[in-house]
């Protein structure tokens, strides 16, 4: 490796972010070049006195005032939209000539609608139907047809309201934010880069963060439980920068998710749920919100929960969970 492959390297070195065969060429190269090994040096007094200053977070008044004066992104509500396209399809239809053979037909020739029981005088759908009307879709029945897909369309509806109301039930947390989650947790396995900081040791992975985050994530190290810590990521969630330890148990990894439990982005507790396969733990502990995210068994994530709250509680851990 020479100075025009290190160079660009440096700053990741001294962030500890390069994969291991990177950072011991780099380190190789530093060692032998004076130019380099002063530039690395730099770097790393620079981060030190960085990461030493002291760090004052944003108030919530100038978060305020900058969404006020970022432009409107509101978005048409889908009544909205549906009327501004019948709208324009409306002003279309009235500006072409329709085809002779298409102007000769009514609606009935084109929509073909099942037949309405006849309904007795008076009886039925009441005024709609009319007087003398039979209740059919001749003559007065048209109207009992009309009321017949109003009720139809309602019941539709209150379907879809009941649907939406069961989903946000189940999941007990906003659909965008676990979709997030998960997202980011597959994504971290597709790309190859799931881990930042790679080390079992707590007291390595834990001061990496300095400086990156506004906050100091707990770090432990639950491998006499069966959930060996592999490492630390940042990663980009809720619109903010998030700690993410990661964990192995048997052949999967456990990713968790770790903001301060007073942010706006760090969602709430609840029952665990799956979501796309992947099973989603969520739960407050120690000033923290904690999400485990993981391709394993629902039961995993409760064991690492209980092991987890044992080591941050000073209480002994149980004993490893089954299959590890």
């Amino acid at each position: 490796m020479d100075c025009n492959e290190a160079r660009p390297l440096l700053d990741a070195n001294a962030d500890h972010e390069l994969t291991p065969p990177q950072s011991r060429d780099v380190q190789r190269h530093i060692e032998s070049c004076e130019a380099c090994r002063r530039e690395s040096d730099m770097v790393r007094a620079m981060k030190g006195a960085v990461r030493s200053a002291n760090y004052y977070r944003a108030p919530d008044e100038l978060r305020s005032k900058i969404m006020a004066a970022l432009p409107s992104t509101e978005l048409a509500t889908p009544r909205e939209t549906a009327r501004d396209s019948m709208r324009d399809d409306a002003r279309d239809r009235s500006m072409r000539p329709e085809p002779r053979a298409r102007q000769r037909k009514g609606w009935r020739d084109w929509v073909r609608l099942p037949q309405l029981p006849s309904l007795p005088k008076g009886g039925g759908f009441g005024p709609l139907a009319g007087e003398g009307a039979g209740g059919t879709m001749g003559g007065g029945g048209w109207h009992a047809g009309a009321a017949w897909r109003s009720g139809l369309a309602l019941a539709l509806c209150v379907l879809v309201a009941a649907g939406i109301a069961v989903t946000l039930h189940r999941t007990g947390e906003p659909l965008p934010l676990v979709d997030e989650l998960v997202a980011s947790h597959v994504r971290a396995q597709l790309s190859g880069h799931d881990i930042d900081v790679v080390s079992s040791d707590q007291h390595t992975v834990k001061p990496w963060f300095n400086g990156k985050i506004d906050y100091a994530p707990p770090v432990e190290d639950l491998a006499v439980s069966g959930f060996p810590l592999v490492g630390g990521r940042l990663d980009y969630v809720g619109h903010r920068r998030v700690a993410v330890l990661t964990y192995r148990h048997a052949k999967h990894v456990i990713d968790v998710y770790v903001l301060p439990e007073d942010d706006r982005a760090a969602g709430k507790p609840g029952a665990p749920l799956i979501q796309d396969g992947y099973a989603v733990a969520r739960w407050r502990d120690d000033g923290m919100m904690w999400w485990a995210v993981t391709d394993a068994a629902p039961e995993t994530l409760t064991a690492l929960q209980a092991a987890l709250t044992a080591r941050l509680h000073g209480t002994e851990p149980g004993a490893p969970y089954p299959g590890s």
